[in-house]
């Protein structure tokens, strides 16, 4: 999968399907099980740091997670979030910083915002890195969004549609529309031209998108737009809970799982 592969699928009405990923062994699963993109999201701070938000997630961890991603698949679209701080002071440091995740082995960046960052997005690739934009519901702007909730409401839509366009014209290849509406989302979808990628946004956007772990039941608490598609957390607490009663109860390691000489 490569970027213009997500125009051609717009084109057909074939369904795009990222999900997260952020490291080797998972990302190796869900690559060859088809997903087209591989979204290494600043969600790690939350999902695998111990984080309580993405802003404190850096550069450098992002690196690691994008190297880790890409050294273990072939097909996946490797799409790398630049994180809080890294890029919204302008077209230089916005540069440095997704070259770094670039020779990491993105194939793509992802940035949030809208017009005010569409010459962040221009740069970027007059520079020939490819670029994702998010709008709607942004996690690095929480603190001024007041947390998660809707976004594009009454006359908040407007400036949505505003944004889309800002982005699409500035050179991004797709846009990810988070906890949105669905009606905007449809309507969006419709009017522009690159490939729409939701999450909280309905079923009529090009794509769809999630954290793996929501997706395959990690936890017990999950956003209200997301199925459960396994119940991967129950699974490993019943599989770690019958390795620690055969370890105590000594039935592991049993006859087949040593040798004497």
């Amino acid at each position: 999968m490569r970027v213009h592969h997500l125009a051609a699928a717009k084109k057909d009405g074939t369904k795009l399907v990222m999900l997260t990923a952020y490291d080797a062994v998972t990302a190796q699963i869900l690559d060859a099980a088809g997903t087209d993109l591989l979204l290494v999201g600043d969600s790690i701070g939350n999902v695998m740091l111990g984080h309580s938000s993405t802003l404190p997630v850096t550069v450098e961890d992002m690196e690691r997670a994008t190297a880790s991603v890409a050294r273990s698949t072939s097909r996946a679209l490797i799409v790398a979030d630049l994180p809080f701080g890294s890029y919204e002071d302008g077209p230089a440091h916005a540069f440095a910083s997704a070259a770094r995740l670039m020779k990491a082995g993105a194939h793509a960046v992802k940035l949030e915002g809208g017009a005010p960052r569409a010459h962040i997005i221009r740069s970027l690739v007059d520079a020939g890195i490819p670029v994702c934009a998010h709008l709607g519901y942004t996690p690095q702007s929480e603190n001024t969004l007041g947390g998660p909730r809707m976004q594009g409401r009454g006359d908040s839509a407007e400036q949505l549609r505003r944004d889309s366009l800002a982005v699409q014209e500035a050179g991004a290849f797709a846009v990810v529309f988070e906890m949105v509406p669905a009606s905007i989302a449809t309507e969006l979808t419709q009017t522009l031209s690159i490939a729409t990628i939701g999450i909280g946004a309905g079923p009529n956007t090009d794509g769809q998108v999630l954290v793996w772990s929501d997706m395959a039941g990690y936890s017990d608490w999950t956003p209200s737009f997301v199925r459960k598609f396994g119940q991967l957390g129950a699974a490993l607490h019943e599989a770690a809970s019958d390795y620690v009663g055969s370890v105590r109860e000594r039935s592991f390691p049993g006859p087949d799982n040593y040798k004497n000489d």
